[in-house]
């Protein structure tokens, strides 16, 4: 395949071709979700489910995180493939660093500010008095990483829009091996605990930052590098509209997360918090493929919108659409099926724990039916600069439907409806996705 980014997204792909392009980038974020859910693992096992419960009390904050680095990645994403197929690459090259520049600035930015109020910031995320003990060292460890996960995050997303997606894989996989390693060493080996864990976390993340900064800074020679740039507040504005659906998604999954804490809290104390734990990471690890599909696919929607290919763009779209109706059939018999294999590795059957979170699995699996639609539909609006679109469907989706669905379903059915809150609110957002597509469908020529 040539090295030229705009070879390699103007292309005529079919299927095979297509599914080829964007499998680097899936089986990037598919890894990304498995180490996340290793680290996690270590944690349950080697210290106790407070600490875990701890990590997910501090979630809100990471994905304030992810939600400003995928914000500036997609978004910018949109505006460089677009430039690219306009045939403008120095402008392009242009975006590409004013994005990565102001990506490492936010990052210090909430670093800074979350370590000046650690102590407020863990009373407004809920802990509890055991589970601050743990969350604590966790947080203030992991503040120092924020520039580079932003950075992570945000090059995790260029690498495909640079033509070079199987890199930003292989750079995944370095960093969740090494990851992985010093878990090991300063969980188990060291017995340093959720300060291990959250030592190790924040070297993943360096690793492929530092590497992406080396990368873009010294291959001068290719359109999309590092170079000196102008400060153009019209394209972090515009990278930031067409981005704001991921932004949206991302907040919101920080209040929803907030509200399920305190609900389980409420109803089954830090067990409840520790098994809603257990389900966060189970969606977060199923919803990696639709979110890696959409990354991957993005750059050539956007690339054939901006260069008016409007037939190759329609038969594109069809593709992606198959694919993600065949694996989210996939995605709900495995996670029916095998919920309570799933629950296991986390929490000894024995245990409270156990009991609360695999007696809703198999309710809460029937979000997947619906949800990988709903990802994708808001990926492929972002990848065609309709932001204002994008950001409807991921504020419904993840705050609109799901926050009275957590406010008032448990009220009715209690526990049963903690679980019953997200497969509500994706079926509810699944209708106005599907509304948004046929629409699409009549507005291309």
């Amino acid at each position: 395949m040539p090295e030229n980014s705009e070879t390699i997204l103007g292309q005529d792909f079919n299927r095979r071709q297509l599914l080829l392009f964007a499998l680097p980038t899936l089986l990037m974020m598919l890894f990304l979700g498995l180490y996340t859910v290793v680290d996690t693992l270590f944690v349950a096992h080697f210290v106790n489910t407070d600490a875990l419960a701890a990590v997910n009390i501090v979630t809100p904050l990471i994905s304030l995180v992810v939600g400003l680095g995928t914000m500036l990645a997609t978004g910018g994403n949109a505006v460089i493939s677009r430039q690219l197929g306009e045939g403008r690459p120095r402008q392009a090259c242009h975006s590409f660093s004013l994005i990565i520049f102001t990506g490492a600035l936010l990052g210090l930015i909430l670093a800074l500010l979350g370590s000046l109020y650690l102590e407020p910031l863990l009373q407004f995320l809920g802990a509890s008095a055991g589970i601050a003990r743990y969350a604590r060292p966790y947080l203030r460890i992991l503040l120092l990483f924020f520039p580079a996960y932003l950075l992570q995050t945000i090059f995790a997303n260029l690498f495909v829009t640079a033509g070079h997606p199987g890199l930003g894989s292989l750079l995944a996989v370095a960093s969740g091996l090494l990851n992985i390693a010093l878990d090991y060493i300063f969980i188990v080996k060291m017995q340093m605990g959720v300060a291990g864990a959250a030592w190790g976390t924040g070297c993943g993340y360096l690793l492929p930052s530092l590497a992406g900064l080396l990368f873009f800074g010294l291959r001068r020679q290719e359109n999309l590098h590092l170079c000196r740039c102008a400060w153009q507040p019209a394209v972090i504005a515009e990278s930031c509209l067409n981005g704001c659906s991921e932004m949206v998604g991302q907040l919101a999954t920080a209040v929803s997360v907030l509200l399920f804490n305190h609900t389980m809290q409420r109803l089954a104390g830090d067990d409840g918090v520790a098994a809603i734990t257990i389900m966060n990471y189970a969606q977060f690890l199923f919803n990696t493929l639709y979110i890696g599909f959409g990354m991957g696919v993005a750059p050539i929607i956007g690339y054939n919108y901006g260069s008016r290919n409007f037939g190759r763009l329609r038969r594109i779209i069809g593709c992606c659409l198959e694919f993600i109706a065949a694996a989210s059939l996939a995605n709900f018999l495995l996670a029916f099926g095998g919920g309570q294999i799933l629950v296991r590795i986390f929490a000894g059957p024995q245990g409270e724990v156990f009991q609360l979170a695999a007696g809703g699995f198999q309710i809460f699996a029937v979000s997947f039916l619906f949800g990988g639609l709903n990802i994708f539909s808001s990926a492929l609006f972002t990848a065609l600069s309709d932001g204002q679109t994008s950001a409807l469907l991921s504020f419904l989706r993840t705050f609109g439907f799901l926050t009275p669905a957590i406010l008032i379903l448990p009220q009715i059915w209690q526990q049963t409806g903690v679980w019953l809150a997200i497969p509500a609110a994706e079926g509810l957002t699944l209708i106005f996705s599907l509304f948004c597509l046929h629409r699409l469908q009549r507005r291309l020529p």
